[in-house]
Formats: structure tokens, sequence, C-alpha cells
């Protein structure tokens, strides 16, 4: 199965992200008012996809993410500036 790290933009302009096996689902999860979204997003909404990889496993993924999830601000800026 293959697996997607992503970030979104939040209305705030704070970035998020996440790992998904549906990318689509997955936004819209994070935008609607069901309780599948994340919490954090809630009061952030809309969101905006603005960068994704894919990964062929979980576990890649997880370690994407917490590598990215250690970056200071800017340097997530600058990895989501060229993409999507």
């Amino acid at each position: 199965m293959k697996y997607y790290f992503y970030i979104v933009r939040c209305s705030d302009n704070s970035l998020y992200s996440g790992i998904t096996t549906d990318l689509k689902r997955r936004i819209e999860e994070h935008n609607s008012d069901g309780k599948k979204g994340a919490k954090y997003l809630r009061a952030k909404k809309p969101v905006i996809l603005v960068y994704s990889e894919k990964f062929k496993d979980r576990n890649s993924a997880l370690v994407r993410e917490a590598e990215v999830k250690k970056l200071p601000k800017p340097k997530k800026e600058e990895l989501v500036k060229y993409q999507v």
C-alpha cells in the first residue's frame, strides 16, 4: 500500500503535516465538520494541500514526517514553495 506525507496550509497561515493513504479523502476530512479531521485543524479551516510526497510504506512516511516536523517554519516554507 502506498502512503503519502503531506503538508497543508491553514487559514491562519500555519502549516500542518501528516500521513495518509488517500490525500483527497484526508483533505476533505480535515475541511469537514466531522470528527475524522485533526482536532488541531478544527478552528483553522479551510486547509489547502501545499505539499506531498509518496512512499512505499507507512514507516517511510512516518520517518519523513518526523524529519519535517523538526524543521523550523522558514525551512518548511522553503520546502512547500515549489510544490503543488
